[in-house]
């Protein structure tokens, strides 16, 4: 069996982006709770890329940092760019890892974010059964507008011809260049160190990867012409050079996704009003109502039901949990059959155990709820223990901040705290101990005792008439 051939792929990420007028350079832009150079790299190294360097050149500090940063950090080389002067200078910037040992490279472009390993694989397996030393992915628009345009020739690409240099014959052609390469990696220093003895003839004075296929066009009986690849669907090279785009491009994927969950079983109500980021992961029989936002490390086991605008990130839900409308929860757990909200904002560190309500306008911090557990209404835990099958009345608050340091208030299971209390941590309420509703708790309540801290009513008749 033939070995299968290897690649490294090198990604385009040295330019401005001065059209997105940012701070931050472009290819750190969100696209579902990923910078849309995270998803380019990503897509290189699921495909099967042995190695991926990003070509950087503006802001390349911030940009290294950040793939340092990342899990995959090992597989990366960074190359630099130090004066952007056209696509094809980038990828000479980057000679030093044209490594023989290595068949082919892969060339994209850090903007272009939803190119995706499946496709890129299927594009790369084409290009290497072609023959060719050089192959680029196209994209079939009913309307190319102002794009180059693909010449071909006994279905090779014969040239990339700019649109304002086209004829009215090739003005007809809808097939347009993706921006996506495969070289033989024995070619491309070649190719390159031609085009860069050439003067950079055109108006901006660049040396660009189009001159790369005029190269191997030229030598196409050496080098087996070009191999052109339609792309099934053309939103997938879609480049970014503006928050217009952006937004785009962020569509795309987020409707991509969505299919994805709805294929696996997960119920989108209204798909169009729904976002899942990347990283999130769904059940089966899971369902989704309009506009909920699901980020970050998300997992959402089987038969969970999430109303309309609640809002996770870095949430672990479980089976069966109802999650009401308009709850917001970050980095927090809930588990089994439990319901949170309408409502409801569980803060990071919030541990909700199984079978336990959550209710309206309840906020919970750093707070574990036992099984069973109860908190109603109008409530505010923070650091604290919440017994198995505990009742929290409405208006109940733990005072876990004295300006200084925070302290734990411990509730024990069974106990029973009335409406409008205040427990001023650190305290413990005993095991089915009881707090009368209005108290405020300074000290510890015993297990199956009564707590009462209020002041005693007293009625004086008559005030009204005498005072008004």
């Amino acid at each position: 069996m033939t070995e299968e051939p290897s690649f490294q792929t090198l990604i385009l990420a040295a330019g401005r982006g001065t059209r997105m007028r940012s701070r931050t350079i472009k290819v750190l832009h969100d696209i579902l709770g990923k910078p849309m150079l995270a998803h380019v790299v990503e897509a290189a190294l699921d495909s099967g890329s042995r190695r991926v360097i990003p070509i950087l050149g503006h802001q390349r500090e911030l940009v290294e940092e950040w793939l340092q940063a990342q899990p995959y950090a090992e597989q990366l080389d960074v190359a630099l760019q130090l004066e952007q002067n056209g696509t094809a200078h980038a990828v000479w910037a980057a000679r030093e890892f044209f490594d023989p040992e290595i068949t082919y490279t892969v060339i994209l472009s850090g903007d272009v974010p939803n190119m995706d390993a499946a496709s890129l694989k299927a594009f790369l397996d084409a290009a290497v059964d072609s023959g060719a030393d050089v192959g680029l992915v196209t994209a079939v628009l009913d309307d190319p507008a102002s794009y180059g345009r693909i010449i071909r020739h006994n279905d090779r690409v014969e040239a990339i011809v700019e649109y304002k240099d086209a004829s009215p014959e090739q003005r007809a052609v809808n097939e347009i260049n993706a921006g996506i390469y495969v070289v033989r990696t024995s070619f491309l220093a070649d190719a390159l160190s031609l085009i860069m003895e050439r003067p950079a003839d055109n108006a901006q004075n660049e040396y660009y990867l189009t001159d790369l296929i005029a190269v191997a066009a030229e030598r196409a009986s050496e080098t087996g012409g070009v191999f052109g690849w339609p792309v099934e669907d053309p939103r997938q090279i879609q480049g970014v050079n503006t928050r217009v785009d952006l937004a785009r491009a962020t569509d795309f994927a987020r409707r991509r996704i969505n299919e994805h969950w709805m294929l696996q079983g997960v119920s989108f109500i209204d798909p169009e009003r729904t976002t899942v980021e990347t990283g999130v992961q769904l059940a089966h029989d899971v369902v989704l109502y309009p506009d909920v936002y699901l980020s970050g490390d998300t997992i959402i086991k089987t038969g969970s039901v999430v109303e309309p605008g609640c809002v996770l990130r870095d949430c672990h839900i479980g089976e069966d949990v109802l999650l009401k409308a308009n709850s917001y929860l970050t980095d927090s757990q809930v588990g089994n059959g439990s319901q949170v909200g309408p409502f409801a904002h569980l803060r990071p560190g919030s541990d909700i155990g199984r079978g336990c309500k959550v209710g309206n306008f309840v906020e919970i911090k750093k707070t574990r709820l036992h099984d069973g557990a109860k908190a109603g209404h109008l409530t505010y835990l923070g650091d604290a223990q919440i017994g198995e099958g505990a009742n929290i009345g409405a208006g109940t608050i733990t005072c876990n901040y004295d300006g200084e340091k925070k302290s734990v208030t411990e509730i024990g299971a069974g106990a029973f705290i009335g409406s409008n209390s205040a427990l001023v941590a650190p305290v413990t309420i005993g095991d089915g101990a009881y707090v009368g509703a209005g108290s405020t708790i300074t000290g510890d309540v015993p297990d199956r005792a009564l707590a009462v801290a209020r002041g005693r009513q007293k009625n004086i008749e008559d005030w009204v008439d005498r005072e008004k």
